[in-house]
């Protein structure tokens, strides 16, 4: 049993909102919570609504501890960052982020289960902790919440836009612009189901890009994603003439995918769902992309 007093400081709040600041658990957790009657107010069950008043005292059950229901693989994890609420790794290419239909062993999500003991989900959830994706054959950071309410913030973050992420790809062609943003909407390709591309109709999406350096016939540049839609960077950069090198999908068949597509998620910024800190991580990109990219030119 959780036991709370309210402060003069909380005096007027909604129950929800004065549980959720001061205890583990997310508001949405604890609203669900308040309607199975497993909150009490000075032994009195109260809706999430009631403002608390000073003194009252608050007590929440807690919560039945269960097992997930997916296989924990010693999988290598590159961890890059671990504190008590979140876990920032570096996902190789040739990973999937989760399970799912064809993926149900050998993802990101079955490394974590393995390697992080206090990774917190519902029975049955096969996403546990995790705030966004990259391809599978995408490398890169992601950040994982270690329990719900630090899920529950970074998702915020990443849809009111305060999370950034930064990519670095080396594109086919030569882009003549230094510069440039690209806004056009992305859903499933009408030809061709499991393919998205930019279709009318489509969810918004935009990407910032910036040449770093140019080839014969390639161009290595770093993109900023405003939205985060299912293969974003690869269909726009394919929808402008200028595909991701080795991309299987979106991009020229006659050229090397010994390593899958040439792109990494290179940088990422959030706030921390806890502490309120501004914390930003870089990586470098896989051994593969040493020919076209030296370290220190990426912020030229």
């Amino acid at each position: 049993m959780e036991t709370y007093e309210v402060s003069s400081k909380w005096a007027n709040k909604r129950l929800d909102q004065f549980l959720a600041v001061v205890s583990k658990h997310s508001r949405s957790t604890i609203q669900h919570l308040i309607k199975e009657g497993r909150v009490h107010v000075n032994d009195s069950l109260q809706k999430a609504n009631y403002k608390v008043k000073e003194g009252d005292i608050c007590t929440l059950e807690e919560l039945e501890v269960v097992e997930i229901d997916l296989v924990k693989e010693d999988l290598p994890l590159d961890i890059v960052y671990q504190d008590e609420a979140i876990v920032v790794v570096n996902k190789a290419d040739n990973m999937v982020v989760h399970p799912g239909a064809g993926n149900w062993s050998g993802t990101l999500v079955n490394a974590l289960l393995y390697h992080i003991s206090d990774l917190q989900a519902i029975k049955g959830e096969i996403r546990p902790g995790i705030v966004h994706r990259i391809d599978k054959q995408t490398s890169g950071l992601i950040v994982v919440a270690k329990n719900a309410k630090a899920l529950e913030i970074l998702a915020s973050q990443l849809k009111d836009k305060s999370m950034s992420r930064e990519y670095i790809a080396l594109v086919e062609g030569v882009i003549p612009h230094n510069k440039g943003k690209i806004d056009a909407p992305i859903g499933r390709d009408p030809k061709h189901r499991q393919k998205m591309a930019v279709v009318k109709g489509g969810k918004a999406a935009i990407t910032h890009f910036t040449v770093l350096k140019r080839w014969e016939d390639k161009t290595l540049i770093k993109c900023q994603l405003e939205t985060g839609r299912t293969h974003q960077i690869r269909v726009h950069m394919n929808y402008i003439g200028y595909p991701i090198y080795g991309d299987p999908v979106y991009g020229r068949k006659k050229t090397d995918t010994s390593h899958g597509q040439y792109l990494h998620a290179y940088r990422l910024s959030l706030v921390h769902p806890i502490t309120g800190k501004q914390m930003t991580f870089e990586v470098d990109p896989p051994a593969y992309f040493d020919p076209y990219w030296i370290k220190g030119e990426i912020d030229a």
